[in-house]
């Protein structure tokens, strides 16, 4: 039996329908994390920097990198490829959360991490295993309003913060009395905080990874993942007319 990695901070729990790892951008974060979670079923396992993108590393070669090597041993599953019949029983989790930053890096950190599922533990995808963890980007304290208590309300991009100062406003709050705070990173949360946005199963937003079409998917990987520029810069520039909310 592998021997697990130091880093991983283990759920009390053996029964994988309920035991969730939560794979989390940076040390600072995945301290709150881990203070903040559910001991009995929820694992942190926080990764160091970005990892590599695995997208045409081969498969011999994956464990040279600490954080795959890492990912594989804590989940419990070896690097297969589609074809590919992995054995699945060692599987120590049934939720494999990816948990990042709500900004442009942690949305790179989650496609590096995606890179590496789809490419190497495509089963695990298959199976319904891999899902992202959407934390907010904003809180916004809401001031008392007639009966109402003060309250803090967490937005998940643009479009849930100006809804929520639409519904306050119309609540009798000005938006500009209502105080708004972006969060740069998972780290500025407090535990209480990210247990109760982004890991409590009563309140979070999990977004589970399909694979309803494996042929554009591996198309779209190639293209963005792979190592010829020309394809990647072609359909950046064709797509660059879409692209909102970015970070500058």
């Amino acid at each position: 039996m592998a021997v697990l990695p130091g880093k991983l901070t283990d759920c009390e729990s053996r029964d994988i329908s309920v035991n969730e790892v939560f794979l989390v951008e940076g040390d600072s974060a995945g301290g709150s994390a881990k203070m903040g979670r559910d001991k009995e079923t929820q694992a942190i396992l926080p990764l160091r920097g970005k990892v590599l993108n695995t997208w045409e590393v081969e498969r011999d070669r994956l464990f040279a990198n600490n954080e795959v090597h890492d990912i594989s041993v804590a989940i419990g599953v070896d690097p297969h490829g589609p074809d590919d019949e992995p054995d699945l029983s060692g599987l120590r989790y049934g939720k494999i959360c990816i948990l990042s930053d709500a900004d442009v890096d942690g949305s790179h950190i989650q496609v590096l991490l995606l890179t590496l599922f789809f490419k190497h533990f495509p089963k695990l995808i298959e199976t319904g295993h891999v899902y992202i963890a959407l934390p907010p980007l904003f809180r916004v304290d809401v001031p008392a309003r007639g009966k109402k208590p003060a309250a803090k309300v967490y937005a998940l991009d643009e479009g849930e913060l100006n809804a929520i100062l639409d519904k306050a406003a119309k609540e009798g709050v000005a938006r500009e009395k209502c105080q708004i705070s972006r969060f740069k990173g998972l780290g500025e949360m407090n535990p209480h905080e990210l247990w109760e946005t982004t890991m409590d199963p009563e309140k979070r937003t999990l977004r589970r990874i399909t694979l309803d079409d494996a042929v554009q998917a591996d198309e779209t990987f190639t293209i963005l993942m792979g190592e010829k520029v020309e394809p990647r810069k072609e359909f950046i520039e064709k797509r660059a007319q879409y692209a909102v909310n970015l970070d500058y």
